[in-house]
């Protein structure tokens, strides 16, 4: 294992992850079903699998698409993301 590699993403998914809206969508759940542990495997799963995906995806896209043209269009789509929330148009 690269740990190296294992730190930043832990840390750079940690940091991503907080307050966004899955986590608003867990604090909801466990407050009205009140069962924390099924909802904690529930939301590791399906974490899990999204990210399963997201590394499939990557892995064969690397193959076809330059990252450094995914990490434009990434940085594009949160640009445009931003200013329409700051506009309050989304």
């Amino acid at each position: 294992m690269e740990w190296k590699v294992f730190i930043s993403t832990f840390l750079l998914i940690f940091l991503a992850e907080l307050g966004d809206k899955t986590q608003l969508a867990v604090i909801a759940l466990s407050a009205k079903e009140k069962t924390p542990l099924t909802i904690f495997v529930s939301a590791v799963f399906g974490f899990g699998l999204a990210t399963i995906i997201a590394i499939i995806i990557g892995t064969i896209g690397a193959k076809y698409i330059s990252t450094n043209l995914v990490e434009k269009i990434a940085a594009s789509a949160f640009i445009v993301v931003g200013i329409l929330i700051f506009f309050e148009i989304i």
